[in-house]
């Protein structure tokens, strides 16, 4: 039963209120920037799988591209090619593909119709490389020279140039789009941390003339906005965690795409937001209570 003495009724409230009517807007804003900045970093994860993905498969294969000499059959020449490559150092398997095969890799190009009996379809080889030490499409031409096979070789290296090329720019592009998410959530936070100084500029005031330092005082905002921000940050990341999963689960193995494959791992991203919006936060914080005392007389 409390008295007039109880120690619990003289207890001094916090300087800052512990809620405020501006506090649901401004975290509403940070989680949609938090939601947004780990989105992109799912995205950029699967872009660079995808990529990686792609150049395996490019660097660890192959093609010959067969042409058949004077009475030699098409067949026989893409029969003699794959036993000529089988044995170069760095090939794993060597496979001729039939006249069907090779009409079905052309028909998106020349359509059906074109394909006429008449027509000379030049016969492939598909190679599968040692990932590890793959022959190269100079060994590869010398062995069907000495075999006097009249092909050529496709390495697939200006496609992995191509692809590593995007992958790169995915990377930077993630990294801007980060950069421009991280300056906005610090400006929104600026601008609520200067509303907050004036809603409470009399108590400010006092705190500042009572010998109260103004990093004291900016440790209030700073440790508050840091708070908020967090909490913002953790409702973010879990929101673009559950999209991952929807992605993840509606694709099955290989995610939402094949193309943008996105893996379990990939949705440990999100876990550092709730720190990265904090710090963020509270250095913007700081910066701006620090800026607005030094004004004060």
């Amino acid at each position: 039963m409390s008295g007039p003495f109880d120690i619990n009724r003289w207890k001094p409230g916090p300087l800052l209120p512990p809620r405020d009517a501006r506090d649901g807007a401004l975290v509403f804003v940070v989680a949609v920037l938090c939601f947004l900045a780990c989105l992109t970093a799912l995205a950029a994860l699967a872009a660079n799988r995808a990529a990686e993905g792609w150049t395996s498969q490019l660097t660890g294969s192959a093609t010959v591209v067969v042409r058949a000499k004077a009475g030699e059959t098409p067949d026989s020449a893409a029969a003699r090619a794959a036993e000529t490559l089988a044995g170069v150092k760095g090939v794993v398997q060597a496979q001729a593909l039939t006249k069907d095969k090779a009409e079905a890799l052309l028909e998106p190009w020349i359509g059906r119709d074109a394909l006429v009996a008449d027509l000379p379809t030049p016969r492939l080889v598909t190679l599968d490389l040692d990932p590890k030490a793959p022959a190269s499409a100079e060994a590869l031409t010398k062995a069907l020279h000495e075999a006097a096979v009249d092909a050529v070789v496709d390495d697939h290296s200006r496609w992995i140039a191509d692809i590593e090329r995007g992958a790169g720019l995915a990377r930077w592009a993630a990294l801007g789009v980060f950069g421009l998410i991280a300056a906005a959530t610090a400006a929104v936070i600026t601008f609520a941390t200067r509303a907050g100084l004036a809603a409470r500029h009399e108590v400010i005031e006092v705190l500042h003339h009572s010998g109260a330092e103004a990093g004291f005082i900016a440790k209030l905002f700073q440790n508050r906005f840091a708070a908020m921000a967090a909490s913002a940050g953790l409702l973010g990341g879990a929101a673009a965690v559950i999209v991952g999963v929807a992605a993840r689960l509606a694709g099955g193995g290989s995610g939402l795409t094949p193309v943008l494959p996105l893996a379990w791992v990939d949705l440990l991203a999100p876990l550092p937001c709730p720190l990265i919006a904090a710090l963020v936060a509270g250095m913007a914080a700081r910066a701006a209570a620090l800026r607005l005392l030094k004004d004060m007389p």
